[in-house]
């Protein structure tokens, strides 16, 4: 994603666009999956921990970004590209692979509906499936040959 397209999506979201700001945005949209606090240090070498972590709840904060417990033990962010301040329409199924310990979004499978009691009201949802990716599955039918 350009620079323009960052930019744009920070200010969308109501987030003054900082250098770092746009540096961690860029690096979480170019993520193939959604990244932990260490992998984006290990990306973004220039800005310090802290500096990555303040950024990340800001972005939470003003639902730039979906923070995924992935069942290993992990919280992961991706960009949310919703734009409404109520309803997130960009809630979707993620995947964890419990062998490379990546975790994948499946786009075309929404979160299922899902009624809660008279009273309780649902702020989000975390849903992820555990088993083998491709990658992973493929590997291990070949090791059984």
């Amino acid at each position: 994603m350009e620079d323009k397209h960052i930019i744009d999506l920070l200010e969308e979201h109501g987030i003054k666009p900082t250098a770092n700001r746009i540096v961690i945005a860029s690096a979480l949209a170019a993520g193939k999956t959604p990244l932990s606090l260490k992998e984006l240090e290990y990306s973004i070498l220039s800005i310090d921990k802290s500096n990555i972590s303040r950024t990340l709840a800001l972005f939470r904060k003003h639902r730039l970004v979906h923070d995924i417990e992935d069942g290993g033990g992990c919280v992961k962010y991706e960009l949310c590209m919703s734009h409404a301040e109520d309803d997130d329409e960009d809630m979707h199924v993620h995947f964890y692979c419990e062998s490379c310990h990546k975790t994948f979004c499946l786009w075309d499978t929404p979160i299922p509906e899902v009624s809660v009691p008279a009273g309780f009201v649902r702020k989000s949802v975390n849903y992820v499936l555990k088993g083998l990716c491709d990658d992973c599955a493929r590997k291990k039918a070949l090791r059984r040959q």
